[in-house]
C-alpha cells in the first residue's frame, strides 16, 4: 500500500535527506546550482548540478506549499508595493506588501534585497514564468528560515531555527509505516 507521499521520492537515486538537504541549500542561501553540486561534493555525495536544477523544479514548490500552508493566515489589511523586472528588455510587474507611512517603508524595499541579489546571481530571469515559479517558491523556503534576528534573544532565536528545522524535516520525509 502507498500513501501519496511515499511516491514524492520514488524512482530517485539519492535519498529524501539528499534531496531535501539541496533544495534547502539552493533557496536559503543564494548559490547556484554549481555551487550546492561543490557543496554535496564536499560532503562525499556526488551530484550533477543538473539533478539539483530538476529536484528544485520537482520538489521546491511542493516544499512551499506545505509551508504556505502551516503559515498563520494573512489578517485584513493588505499593502501594495511595486516592483518592476526586466525579462528581455520587457518590464514587468512583481507585487509585494507596502505601507506608506514615514520610515516604515524602508522594511519593504529592504524586503526586496534578496530577490534583487537571486536575480543577479541567476543573472537575470528567463521568463516571466520562470520568475514566477522561482519567486513562488523562494519565498515561503526562504523566509521560514530567516526568523527576525533582530527582534530575538539568541535562545529564542535558536529555538525559533529548531523548530524551523524540525518542521522542514516533517515535509520532507517519509513516513515511517508500521
Amino acid at each position: 500500500m502507498s500513501t501519496p507521499s511515499t511516491g514524492r521520492y520514488k524512482n530517485h537515486r539519492f535519498p529524501a535527506e539528499i534531496i531535501s538537504h539541496s533544495v534547502w541549500l539552493y533557496f536559503r542561501f543564494c548559490l547556484s546550482y554549481r555551487d550546492v553540486e561543490e557543496l554535496l561534493f564536499a560532503r562525499g555525495i556526488i551530484v550533477t548540478y543538473e539533478a539539483i536544477r530538476k529536484w528544485y523544479r520537482k520538489f521546491g514548490q511542493q516544499y512551499a506549499r506545505q509551508l504556505r500552508r502551516r503559515r498563520p493566515k494573512a489578517g485584513d489589511k493588505w499593502h501594495l508595493d511595486e516592483v518592476f523586472l526586466t525579462i528581455n528588455g520587457e518590464r514587468h510587474y512583481l507585487w509585494r506588501e507596502h505601507r506608506q507611512h514615514r520610515y516604515l517603508n524602508n522594511r519593504a524595499e529592504n524586503s526586496h534585497q534578496p530577490t534583487r541579489q537571486r536575480e543577479r546571481r541567476m543573472q537575470g530571469f528567463k521568463s516571466p514564468g520562470h520568475a514566477q515559479r522561482f519567486l513562488a517558491t523562494y519565498g515561503p523556503i526562504a523566509q521560514h528560515f530567516r526568523p527576525r534576528r533582530h527582534r530575538l534573544s539568541a535562545s529564542a532565536y535558536r529555538q525559533e531555527m529548531r523548530h524551523g528545522f524540525d518542521t522542514w524535516q516533517d515535509l520532507t520525509t517519509l513516513p515511517t509505516t508500521a
